[in-house]
């Protein structure tokens, strides 16, 4: 059957196209993993800078606070 449609008697995808579909749905399926692993990392390099200035700001008011100071 596959033959006939690779020879043009019957209608179908060919060999050639039902490779390349599939190659295109590996290179998408990459593209969408590739996206989500960029939201993710921007997600947590954030996360992680909010958490270090918030950390610090403490830091600072409690060395402030330990001199009798409060600023």
């Amino acid at each position: 059957m596959q033959d006939e449609v690779d020879g043009g008697e019957r209608n179908g995808l060919t060999s050639g196209e039902r490779e390349e579909l599939t190659a295109l749905r590996r290179e998408n399926r990459l593209r969408k993993d590739v996206d989500i692993l960029k939201r993710a990392t921007a997600f947590f390099a954030k996360e992680t800078r909010w958490r270090c200035t918030r950390s610090s700001k403490r830091r600072s008011v409690q060395v402030t606070a330990s001199n009798g100071r409060v600023s």
